[in-house]
């Protein structure tokens, strides 16, 4: 595809998108509903046809060479597909957040304020590798009221394509517009320059994938962009931790999944903490087959890799975490500011003071108290899913859901009010 044709996809499918906002911006709770319930069947209904659709992208992925943990993002079974239709169908039965009063006030002129939840109108979503994402982010731009144009990474491309047309028909069923969710029908990369640049048809970009896509897109967008860089999240295990509680929430924290953002790549642990239990912490991960890349004292364990320097703040998305002794909660702040991401840190500990300490000096999207990074989700935060995780400090921060992508407006009401 050269970049004319390029061009004329996107005007097709922007002008289709910005008609399709208008129409979804009043429509009403009910039908929004449907269209998710439908969607679900739908998805379930197509489940055989998504899995060995889904075979393909894994052996294309393969091809590419992808890492285990991205080939994990990416496959699908009958599991994961009731996942995103159990998370549609949540998405669905959430509260309808368009037309939401947010604040309302009287004035001494005679006025009525309301601040009202209003759709953003298009979201553009650029992501990589989890076909679910086509699910999560189409559902939660219906439920806010936007259009959304959909841009799954190459390795996804027959599972989201399926997905996608789940999704649509469930639009269609509820009366709502086919174009209300759209997916760039191609893997050429001109279409995410395109997105970028389309000021005229996207009001917000979410890129949903690794450092590459993500740089790439907050680089070159001409768009407004909620996004996160990196997921470069830290566990700090305090002097006053319990023992127990932290040998449960450090191996869920690395392990469970590695390939998410909210996978713990940093362990800090308080001299303290070192002084009364030892290694155990790190004697733990490595026998649950973890790469600990140590420093100081960390090293003399034994299946300790020494850390070059730019291990810590470094992402591994694998079975790795850098690991270093810290003095104190103050220690721990001072590491995360210099090395952190603001997206997700946990402190262990059962002094609450130290606890608030930590949530108090810390600005990271998400701070978590004696739980996993893992939990850094929007369908376990209750949202149902989400379109990612934001680390910035406009408009959206922490998982992005359907209230997440709604602006606010105005409505003020007088009596032949006039100003004196």
């Amino acid at each position: 595809m050269g970049e004319i044709s390029a061009k004329a996809m996107m005007d097709e499918i922007g002008q289709a998108a910005r008609a399709a906002s208008a129409e979804l911006a009043f429509a009403s709770a009910e039908r929004k509903y449907a269209a998710l319930i439908g969607a679900a069947d739908a998805v379930w209904a197509a489940r055989d046809e998504i899995i060995a659709a889904n075979a393909k992208d894994v052996a294309f992925g393969i091809d590419k060479g992808l890492s285990d943990a991205m080939l994990d993002r990416l496959r699908l079974d009958e599991g994961r597909i009731r996942g995103i239709m159990d998370a549609l169908r949540t998405i669905a039965e959430q509260r309808d957040p368009v037309g939401s009063v947010i604040a309302e006030w009287d004035m001494p002129t005679g006025l009525h304020i309301q601040r009202v939840r209003t759709p953003l109108g298009v979201v553009g979503v650029i992501y990589e590798s989890r076909p679910n994402v086509t699910a999560d982010a189409g559902a939660l731009c219906l439920k806010a009221g936007n259009a959304v144009i959909l841009r799954g990474g190459s390795e996804s491309f027959h599972s989201s394509t399926l997905i996608h047309a789940c999704m649509v028909k469930g639009c269609v069923q509820a009366g709502l517009p086919a174009a209300a969710i759209q997916l760039i029908p191609t893997r050429d990369r001109e279409m995410v320059s395109e997105m970028l640049r389309a000021v005229d048809y996207i009001d917000v970009i979410v890129p949903r994938g690794g450092k590459g896509l993500v740089g790439l897109v907050q680089r070159e967008a001409r768009v407004p962009v909620f996004a996160h860089l990196e997921g470069i999240c830290h566990v700090y295990a305090d002097g006053d931790a319990d023992l127990d509680k932290a040998r449960r929430v450090v191996i869920n924290a690395k392990t469970r999944r590695t390939g998410i953002c909210g996978s713990a790549e940093c362990l800090l642990i308080d001299r303290a903490f070192w002084a009364k239990h030892g290694a155990v912490l790190i004697e733990d991960l490595l026998a649950e087959g973890v790469e600990v890349r140590g420093e100081g004292e960390i090293t003399s364990v034994p299946g300790v890799v020494a850390a070059n320097p730019d291990d810590f703040g470094h992402e591994f998305l694998d079975m790795i975490i850098a690991a270093k002794i810290v003095d104190g909660v103050d220690g721990a702040i001072a590491h995360i500011r210099e090395f952190g991401s603001n997206h997700t840190e946990s402190i262990l500990t059962e002094n609450n003071a130290v606890a608030a300490r930590f949530f108090q000096r810390l600005d990271s999207a998400i701070l978590m108290h004696n739980a996993s990074t893992q939990f850094a989700d929007g369908g376990e935060f209750g949202m149902g899913g989400e379109i990612g995780i934001a680390t910035g400090k406009m408009h959206a921060r922490g998982p992005v859901g359907a209230e997440q992508l709604t602006s606010f407006k105005y409505l003020v009401t007088g009596d032949g009010t006039c100003r004196a």
